[in-house]
C-alpha cells in the first residue's frame, strides 16, 4: 500500500462531496524564508499522485507514485529524484507497467529502496531501479507493503509471507523473513517505522514492535477507521494518525481526524485543531521527538494543513493557497536541516483532474 489505499478510498468521498479540483497546482519556488511553499514538479500524465517520498540530505529526496490513474487502470510508475536544485524524473524502464509505487526510503546517495503495487520491491543502484527478489516473491500469501533503511545498510519491509504478517529484513547482503506475529489471522501491516534508537515497528490493522520478538499493542481503530501514521517516542509514549467515517451517515460523508496517544497503559484521544478531515503522515525530529503531521481539513481544502508540535500541544501550521485541492499524503524530514518534504496530489479524483503536487518546508 503504503499511501495508496489511503488516497483511493477517499474517492467516494469526492464524488459526494465535490471536491475536485480542475487548475494546474502551483509552481512557485520554493521561499527563502521558513515556511511552506509550492515547489515544481517535472510533467506527468494526468491522473497522477505521489504517495511517498524519503530524503537522504538537502541534495538528495526521492517522491515515487502514478500517473494515468483512472477507472479501474492501475497507472504506471512514477520515481522523481531531487538533486538540490529541481525535481526530475528518473528512467523506470520496463517496471514503469507493473502499476504505481506506493513507498520510498533512502540512506545514501547510492542506497534507496521502493515498494510497488503487487509487492514489487525496488533498489537504486546509483543509475537505474532494479527490481530485487526476495525470498517467497510472486507466490501466494507473500507480498510487501512499506520499506525503511537504515544508516548502517540495512533495510526493513513490512508484509506477509505464505500467508503471515511479518516482517522482512535486508541485512547488506540478502533479504529474510523474521518470525511471524505470533497471531496467525494477524493482518498485513501496511506501514513500518525504525526509530532513532533502532527499534522496529509494523502498524496498519495491526501494532507490534519486533526486537527478536514480537509485542503486539492493543489497539481498535473502530468502525471504518484508518491508522495512517505511527511515532513511537518511547514505550510508554506512541502518536498515533489517521481518519475515520464512523457508523452510518449519508453518501459522501467527509472523514474526522483520528489522533491519539499510549502512554504505556492505554490509548486516549487527542484533541487536534480541526475535526473534519484526516491525518496522513507524522515525522519526529532527529532524536525521534514529535515534530510534524500532515493532513487534509475539510472547511479549507485548498491549502494543506500541517501541525506542529510546539512541546505542550499540536497546533496548525498551513501550506500555500491553491488554486485546486491540497491533498498530501507523506512528509519526510531533510536530515542535516530543519526542513521538510510533503508530497501528494491535487484531487481526490483518480483521473484527469489530479496531479502531482510537492511542498517544502524551510
Amino acid at each position: 500500500m503504503r499511501r495508496r489505499s489511503f488516497v483511493s478510498g477517499l474517492a467516494g468521498t469526492a464524488a459526494g462531496l465535490g471536491l475536485a479540483g480542475t487548475a494546474h497546482p502551483a509552481t512557485a519556488s520554493p521561499a527563502t524564508a521558513p515556511g511552506w511553499s509550492a515547489v515544481p514538479v517535472p510533467d506527468a500524465r494526468p491522473g497522477a499522485r505521489l504517495y511517498g517520498v524519503a530524503a537522504a540530505g538537502p541534495d538528495l529526496a526521492w517522491a515515487v507514485g502514478v500517473e494515468g490513474l483512472g477507472g479501474t487502470g492501475d497507472g504506471t510508475a512514477v520515481a522523481l529524484r531531487w538533486d538540490g536544485a529541481a525535481w526530475s524524473r528518473t528512467d523506470l524502464g520496463a517496471l514503469a507497467s507493473a502499476g504505481p509505487l506506493t513507498a520510498v526510503t533512502a540512506a545514501g546517495a547510492r542506497t534507496a529502496w521502493a515498494v510497488g503495487a503487487g509487492g514489487l520491491l525496488l533498489t537504486w543502484d546509483g543509475t537505474t531501479w532494479q527490481r530485487t527478489p526476495y525470498p517467497g516473491q510472486g507466490g501466494a500469501g507473500t507480498t510487501v507493503t512499506d520499506v525503511v533503511a537504515t544508516c548502517d545498510g540495512r533495510a526493513w519491509a513490512g508484509g506477509r509471507h505464505d500467508g503471515r504478517a511479518g516482517l522482512l529484513h535486508w541485512d547488506g547482503r540478502r533479504w529474510r523473513w523474521c518470525a511471524p506475529l505470533p497471531d496467525a489471522t494477524a493482518p498485513t501491516p501496511g506501514h513500518i517505522h525504525v526509530t532513532p534508537r533502532g527499534e522496529v515497528w509494523v502498524y496498519g490493522e495491526v501494532i507490534a514492535r519486533w526486537d527478536g520478538a514480537w509485542t503486539v499493542l492493543p489497539h481498535n481503530p473502530g468502525v471504518r477507521s484508518t491508522v495512517s501514521g505511527l511515532l513511537p517516542v518511547a514505550h510508554d509514549d506512541i502518536w498515533l494518525t489517521g481518519y475515520g467515517y464512523g457508523v452510518g451517515g449519508p453518501p459522501g460523508k467527509p472523514p474526522g481526524v483520528v489522533l491519539e496517544h499510549w502512554n504505556g497503559t492505554e490509548w486516549t484521544w487527542v484533541k487536534a485543531p480541526y475535526s473534519v478531515g484526516l491525518l496522513s503522515s507524522i515525522s519526529g525530529d532527529a532524536r525521534g521527538r514529535p515534530d510534524r503531521i500532515t493532513g487534509w481539513d475539510f472547511w479549507d481544502q485548498k491549502r494543506s494543513h500541517y501541525l506542529r508540535w510546539d512541546g505542550a500541544a499540536w497546533v496548525s501550521e498551513r501550506g500555500p493557497e491553491m488554486p485546486e485541492t491540497a491533498l498530501m499524503t507523506d512528509l519526510t524530514r531533510i536530515p542535516g536541516t530543519a526542513g521538510y518534504w510533503s508530497v501528494g496530489t491535487t484531487s481526490f479524483y483518480a483521473g484527469t483532474t489530479a496531479r502531482m503536487h510537492i511542498e517544502r518546508h524551510g
